[in-house]
């Protein structure tokens, strides 16, 4: 990678992968039951930028992992992403309408069948992860595998930080109350996206610890920024509704910070991240640039 229309290339290819990957592993909206096969395939084949399964791809590459050892981690995270999408949107949660320009699961569909669509979609993640051939992973990297995406998705990770979330509502929390809220509800599976990838090769330690570390500073930036479009772009760019978080008093960054603080630190996040894999030294350049482009998401 040399420059930033190389690195574009590959994020395309990647985007283009793992769309094709996802085709394959979703079972066709013509088999019992309909309804909801074809609800799962809308809420994953719908759109998104597919940042968690580019980062697989995009740490494989860096490690010299094997590309197709990396397909079925990539859908894994996906899968789960979409999960989350599905249930975060229902009326019991954020009550939304609009999802990556489109009518929310329970919207398209209805509320039972959007529950039950996320929750097919779960066990699909955890049967890829257990099934998919092209892992070459051994018999005890692929159980690390398993437990890695348990771990980001259970009660301590991602649905903790929801919990946490719809709890806050109307409060003000702190800055460290709110880092805490996100480390789990959004940074977790980002960071469970790059240990997947480098469980599918050979990455030692200290190198693991310096993406580890990267994982955590772009997970944190990108929930910076997300708070910062929610209101500075439209509908359209979002996808979703624009100051949707304002409307239901969350806090957010741009709240307890300003914009132009919140914007400072993720660039020093951005920067902190690129720094952490400085030894990878050539094979860090999509990886940062990556960095950036979470950053700079909407301008």
């Amino acid at each position: 990678m040399t420059d930033n229309n190389a690195l574009q290339i590959l994020i395309k290819q990647s985007q283009q992968r793992v769309e094709k990957i996802l085709d394959h592993w979703l079972p066709d909206e013509n088999t019992l039951p309909n309804d909801l096969h074809a609800a799962m395939r809308y809420s994953v084949l719908n759109g998104g930028k597919r940042v968690r399964a580019v980062l697989v791809y995009l740490v494989g590459d860096a490690l010299n992992i094997d590309i197709n050892a990396l397909d079925g981690p990539a859908c894994a995270v996906e899968i789960i992403h979409a999960y989350s999408l599905i249930h975060d949107d229902l009326p019991a949660m954020d009550d939304d309408d609009l999802r990556r320009g489109k009518p929310t699961c329970h919207r398209q569909f209805d509320e039972a069948t959007a529950v039950l669509a996320g929750d097919a979609l779960h066990s699909l993640a955890f049967y890829i992860l257990a099934h998919d051939p092209a892992i070459k992973a051994n018999d005890s990297k692929r159980l690390k595998m398993v437990e890695c995406l348990a771990n980001a998705i259970g009660s301590r990770g991602m649905a903790g930080g929801q919990a946490i979330d719809l709890a806050s509502e109307g409060k003000t929390l702190t800055l460290a109350e709110l880092e805490n809220m996100h480390i789990h509800k959004t940074g977790a599976l980002i960071r469970a996206s790059v240990e997947l990838a480098a469980l599918s090769g050979d990455c030692p330690d200290t190198l693991h610890k310096a993406l580890d570390k990267y994982a955590k500073c772009i997970g944190l930036s990108f929930q910076i920024r997300d708070d910062i479009l929610d209101i500075e772009a439209d509908t359209d760019t979002l996808g979703k509704p624009q100051g949707a978080d304002i409307a239901r008093n969350k806090s957010t960054y741009p709240s307890l910070l300003g914009m132009s603080e919140s914007k400072r630190w993720a660039n020093e996040l951005h920067e902190d991240a690129i720094q952490a894999i400085e030894m990878l030294e050539e094979k860090s350049k999509a990886l940062n640039w990556l960095s950036s482009y979470i950053i700079e998401r909407g301008n």
